[in-house]
């Protein structure tokens, strides 16, 4: 079990989300990073869609009611166990009684801990994440709030690691020549034109030629995003239609909205462009006040990439395991 001893708004319990009920108006909701929850859950032992604990609002410290392994992922802060600095993207041993810390990140947006045997909360149309405009899923339907208890999982792997230090590359280092990092406090994004792209004409140009930052008024449902107005060359009228995470859409204001993890299950604004796969988990690592430009992508780019990041995760999936038999063999 652990305790929450302090944390600010909009901390939550998440997982990989809940796919397949957007036609009943369900969002899928999920982890903004889900890259740092697949190698952090790999790294304690856990399958890749056991929960989370999601920070996004810092600081965030809780108490180990027992002896668990844990790993913090994501963000790019150092954790604290008891005062000691730890490496994040790292399996670590905790005592029964010991404090975990996290400190609001230098440049990044959310951390994500990991436990042995995965935060158990009740598993809603399959998930255990948490739907905070729905209240429901994962701890009662809401944000962490002081006083919080949460029960772990069963032990994927009865015997865990038994030592410290069980780390892995971050992808933005393990990947960096494939996802460039920011220059001069811009983060690349790469997108594809969307259906509605040719509505924009010069002002589409715009779009793409410009950097935009990211609004107070961002959330898990979606970036808002400040810079020049563009506008359509033209008035009309459309129907609602399907959204997902990715999708930019312009609301007449003419500032684009990028529907993030929580997005809307549907929408009847002009969609200009879609962000790749493959960029959401920096995008979900994006903090309001951020700046962001868009980098016209492709198709063919797009499943490059993300071939590239599902064997980062089969080589983290292989190496782990691997390395903790040899350990054990040797203890």
């Amino acid at each position: 079990m652990i305790e929450i001893i302090q944390t600010g708004p909009f901390n939550t319990v998440q997982d990989l989300g809940r796919p397949g009920f957007r036609d009943i108006g369900v969002t899928a909701g999920g982890a903004m990073d889900p890259l740092a929850v697949r190698a952090a859950n790999i790294l304690v032992g856990n399958g890749i869609e056991a929960a989370v604990v999601e920070v996004q609002t810092f600081p965030f410290t809780l108490r180990f009611s027992e002896p668990t392994v844990f790993a913090v992922a994501g963000a790019d802060n150092l954790p604290l166990l008891d005062g000691k600095q730890l490496l994040p993207w790292c399996a670590h041993l905790a005592k029964e009684g010991d404090i975990l810390e996290l400190q609001q990140p230098p440049k990044l947006a959310r951390s994500y801990i990991a436990v042995a045997g995965g935060v158990d909360v009740p598993v809603l149309m399959g998930s255990r994440s948490t739907a905070l405009r729905g209240n429901f899923g994962g701890h009662d339907g809401r944000p962490l709030t002081k006083g919080d208890k949460l029960e772990t999982g069963e032990l994927v792997d009865p015997a865990p690691l038994p030592v410290n230090g069980l780390a892995v590359v971050p992808p933005s280092s393990a990947l960096s020549d494939l996802f460039p990092s920011i220059v001069d406090g811009v983060l690349q994004v790469r997108a594809i034109p969307a259906g509605e792209h040719h509505l924009f004409a010069a002002d589409g140009e715009a779009f793409w030629g410009q950097v935009w930052r990211i609004s107070s008024r961002s959330d898990r449902t979606g970036y808002r995003l400040a810079g020049d107005p563009i506008t359509p060359t033209e008035t009309i009228e459309m129907r609602s239609h399907g959204v997902v995470p990715g999708v930019v859409q312009v609301p007449p204001g003419g500032e684009p909205i990028i529907q993030t993890s929580d997005a809307n299950t549907a929408g009847g604004y002009p969609k200009i462009a879609g962000v790749i796969e493959a960029d959401l988990w920096r995008l979900g690592q994006a903090r309001a006040g951020g700046k962001i430009r868009f980098v016209r992508s492709s198709h063919e780019e797009a499943r490059r990439l993300e071939q590239a990041l599902a064997h980062y995760i089969n080589d983290i999936r292989q190496t782990v395991p691997m390395v903790k038999r040899a350990l054990k063999a040797m203890a």
